[in-house]
């Protein structure tokens, strides 16, 4: 069984439209992401590209559909599960960093497991394994605000990867960063795929941190338009016939 299958995944929003009416965002996505994977969903804004991650981390239920993480439904656990499936199993980035001003880089990193009761020893032994991994070493003890936005964000990734999850999703995860910066992150993800075997899934509008991942999804229209091999997937496209899904 994949790492996450999505079977028939539809969300509508309740009177989201200019007049009032329901909005289908998602219509009827089926997509499946093995472990070790490197995935990009790719779209225009307005697609349904967020909506599809946010459905695949349990942040929102689907309308109709379901999603199965390690071959547990997720549409089948109340919320209290839910929360604790997403706290262990799944490692979320988003495009603001979403660090606590007043803590310290090390603690902010830690919450996840303070949050799961775990020794105060242990969390930090664990933080400061995960802060080493994203290169901040040094930055531990500094708040939020003493960090650059590139700093920011490799603290995020370091807080995603303190659980050790079944996968990361990062949503727009170089929207707010500078070119440079950009590449930190995309470089940074991509060797946690190549070295540690993580799965990434992340959502981008930018085409160049798009061509990082080894699988690109396409959404358009809330539909999954095309789902093919590509980058630094071309010798495992070679050795099979690329996925490309055309709906």
């Amino acid at each position: 069984m994949p790492l996450i299958l999505a079977e028939h995944l539809t969300k509508t929003f309740d009177a989201a439209g200019h007049d009032g009416s329901p909005v289908t965002a998602v219509r009827d996505v089926d997509l499946s992401i093995d472990a070790g994977e490197f995935v990009a969903i790719t779209g225009a804004s307005g697609s349904g590209k967020s909506t599809i991650l946010h459905m695949l981390g349990g942040i929102t239920r689907p309308t109709s559909g379901r999603v199965m993480l390690e071959g547990v439904d997720l549409a089948k656990l109340d919320d209290d599960a839910l929360a604790l499936v997403r706290r262990r199993r799944i490692g979320f980035i988003f495009q603001r960093y979403n660090l606590l001003p007043e803590l310290s880089l090390l603690e902010n990193v830690a919450l996840p497991l303070v949050f799961d009761g775990m020794k105060e020893s242990a969390c930090h032994k664990a933080a400061m394994e995960a802060i080493e991994s994203v290169g901040l070493a040094p930055r531990a003890s500094h708040r939020p605000d003493a960090l650059s936005g590139g700093e920011q964000q490799r603290a995020a990734i370091a807080r995603a990867l303190v659980t050790s999850p079944a996968v990361v999703l990062a949503d727009e995860p170089t929207g707010a960063l500078d070119t440079v910066n950009s590449r930190h992150v995309i470089d940074l993800l991509s060797c946690l795929v190549k070295d540690r075997g993580q799965t990434v899934v992340l959502v981008t509008h930018d085409p160049a941190t798009a061509a990082a991942a080894g699988r690109l999804i396409r959404v358009i229209d809330g539909r999954i338009a095309s789902d093919t091999l590509v980058g630094d997937a071309d010798e495992r496209a070679a050795a099979s016939p690329a996925r490309t899904v055309v709906r």
